[in-house]
């Protein structure tokens, strides 16, 4: 039992250290220095694997025609990915996409809280900001919907929290 126990905790120390992190460093990198078609080159096979982080980035890239064709719907499809697994930038570009009704056939102001709160949860100050803007074009009705929409996520995805 202590040699499986042992042999997890290896595991798991193993995959903190992945080449999947220096990968993602190194397309940030690429991307602070403009070879956006790199990096998103490097990000593929993290994304693909379901690393939120690289997924965020290339909803980015989507979102502002980086090394790629300009696709909201690309873009909102990635940022869609990494906010399933809490990731709270891409969770607060769901809900500037859902605020302005980009890709869709209207704005959904109640998706847009939905998404700003889930993101403040999870710890991006902008989101807060965007939060509060968003109260501001909203009924009472909309926001308690919202809200009920909020509470029905955070015991998943923010366990914690």
């Amino acid at each position: 039992m202590k040699q499986v126990f042992h042999a997890l905790i290896f595991a798991g120390c193993a995959a903190l250290a992945s080449p999947v992190w220096a990968d993602i460093e190194e397309a940030r990198d690429l991307m602070e220095a403009g070879e956006f078609e790199a990096a998103r080159v490097a990000l593929l096979p993290a994304a693909r694997s379901g690393n939120a982080d690289a997924e965020e980035l290339i909803g980015v890239m989507y979102a502002l025609g980086l090394g790629v064709e300009k696709d909201p719907e690309r873009a909102f499809e990635w940022y869609l990915r990494a906010s399933m697994k809490g990731h709270p930038g891409a969770q607060s570009g769901i809900g500037w996409y859902y605020e302005l009704g980009i890709g869709m056939p209207a704005p959904d102001l109640v998706r847009a809280y939905l998404w700003y709160g889930l993101s403040t949860i999870g710890g991006d100050p902008d989101a807060a900001i965007s939060l509060e803007d968003v109260v501001k074009k909203m009924t009472a009705e909309e926001i308690a919907r919202g809200q009920v929409l909020i509470d029905d996520y955070k015991p998943w995805m923010y366990p914690f929290r």
